[in-house]
């Protein structure tokens, strides 16, 4: 298994790929050595398209999901791609194939009052203050959960009202901060007396928030303000990015605003607009749909 661990080495070196990643292209790179010993093919690089397309069908029978097994081919594609550019193989095995297309489902967000009531906790409670800036700060900007934990306060210009944002890839973008969120952010601050370096949402010790401690807090008070969804980060994150589409209709800004590197991804959204927009004109168009029954 040589040649993989070089190319795992090569991703956690060259392109410090995060920890989460590694495992992941581990796992599923694993997957295929293990289905080529069973086919008594010892080196990946001696595969073919037709046992590449053969690997992925065995995954399908085993009950893979279309989602899962998207990524499978995707972690295979990488891999070749990066025997191909060392001269290691002479073509690309996972050219032309295909994994199953997986059913799209489209994320869950808040409305706006939802959202407001939502953000809108008491700051008079116990850590009320640092409640108040963590979830306007996610509403305000739509950042990731990891990007948000790891915020230091040299990140923030409040003065200026935006966030410099260190997002997947290691890649840097400025989002703004909204006036709401940068008053609950300077309140929150002035509590702490925190300095540039320090986190802006600290956890235990000298390190950030964990990711779990956030996401438990998130539904502990969504369920205090009344909320009963299932509410978590990332739907804050989609809220953030549905509203802002829908007031605007500008896909390409929604994209540069979540950091997307493929807008395709952010297209997501285009159908939750969609889905609005289709409730608005079955409320207000007099032929959209039959109101009673119709009169001979």
């Amino acid at each position: 298994m040589g040649t993989v661990d070089d190319f795992l080495t090569h991703l956690q070196v060259e392109r410090r790929v995060s920890a989460h990643t590694l495992d992941a292209y581990r796992r599923d790179l694993s997957a295929l050595q293990d289905w080529s010993h069973a086919q008594s093919e010892a080196d990946l690089a001696g595969l073919n398209t037709e046992q590449v397309r053969a690997f992925v069908a065995s995954e399908h029978r085993r009950g893979l999901s279309p989602k899962t097994l998207q990524r499978r081919l995707s972690a295979c594609r990488s891999f070749y791609a990066w025997l191909l550019r060392h001269g290691r193989i002479a073509a690309d095995p996972t050219a032309g194939v295909r994994a199953p297309k997986a059913a799209r489902k489209l994320p869950q967000v808040l409305d706006a009052d939802e959202a407001m009531r939502l953000v809108e906790v008491p700051t008079d409670a116990p850590l009320g203050r640092r409640d108040r800036a963590l979830l306007e700060l996610f509403y305000s900007s739509g950042l990731r959960l990891s990007e948000l934990c790891g915020l230091r306060w040299r990140d923030l210009d409040l003065a200026g009202g935006f966030v410099n944002v260190l997002g997947k890839g290691n890649k840097q973008r400025i989002v703004p901060v909204g006036s709401h969120a940068r008053a609950a952010l300077a309140e929150w601050r002035q509590e702490r007396a925190a300095g540039d370096e320090a986190f802006v949402f600290p956890g235990r010790g000298d390190g950030p928030i964990s990711q779990r401690a956030v996401q438990i807090r998130i539904k502990q008070l969504a369920q205090r303000q009344g909320l009963f969804k299932h509410v978590h980060p990332h739907m804050l994150r989609h809220s953030f990015a549905s509203h802002i589409l829908e007031s605007s209709g500008d896909l390409r800004g929604v994209q540069e605003l979540l950091g997307h590197a493929d807008i395709a991804t952010t297209q997501i959204y285009t159908h939750l607009d969609f889905q609005h927009l289709a409730r608005v004109y079955d409320e207000a168009h007099p032929r959209a749909k039959r109101r009673g029954k119709d009169k001979g």
